[in-house]
């Protein structure tokens, strides 16, 4: 695993307490010499993350939309930015870069990405590793709605192995760096 691809808020308007926790993220990450794959942002979580791994000496790819390439959203000091078309192109590139998923508490877009991320592992477009960073509890009602989709059969026992979930940075790295796919995933698509 060398590079990890993040999915968290952009908005400035979250508490102190959620910045911290993406500055260590990329410390973290930084530390393990883990490259920072994201969507180009320089507000909210997105920035603190991509700050911090720069920081700390990291390498930082930005995947960023033409239209979001403005002096108040783009960041400017990253290792490289890819402008892209638009908001597919961004996640393909994104995921084509990344050896693994990790999202940070964020809203619609984070969780978007996020769900495409294991849709498209549910169904084999690829098999990395998926995480949840699960500071403050901040996903715990998620974590028990896809325990309750598991229960009413809208996915399978093997689904639940498609991700990893931590309330440190480190041992979510930890748990995505040894994380192997969970057999069966074809079994649905062979009825």
């Amino acid at each position: 695993m060398k590079a990890v691809c993040v999915f968290c808020g952009s908005s400035d308007e979250v508490g102190a307490k959620y910045i911290e926790v993406a500055r260590h993220m990329g410390e973290v990450m930084a530390g393990r010499r883990l490259q920072l794959i994201f969507g180009g942002g320089s507000t909210g979580l997105m920035g603190a993350v991509a700050d911090a791994v720069l920081d700390a000496g990291g390498e930082v790819i930005g995947v960023l939309p033409e239209h979001f390439n403005k002096p108040s959203m783009a960041h400017s000091r990253l290792t490289r930015l890819e402008l892209v078309n638009g908001m597919h192109t961004r996640k393909a590139r994104m995921a084509e870069l990344a050896d693994a998923f990790v999202a940070l508490p964020g809203g619609f877009g984070t969780l978007e990405e996020l769900f495409e991320t294991l849709t498209w592992a549910q169904i084999g477009l690829h098999r990395k590793p998926v995480g949840l960073l699960n500071v403050y509890s901040y996903f715990d009602d998620l974590l028990k709605f896809l325990a309750h989709a598991n229960k009413e059969g809208f996915t399978f026992w093997e689904h639940q192995k498609l991700y990893s979930q931590a309330e440190r940075p480190e041992e979510l790295l930890d748990a995505l760096a040894a994380y192997q796919p969970p057999e069966g995933l074809e079994r649905w698509m062979q009825r």
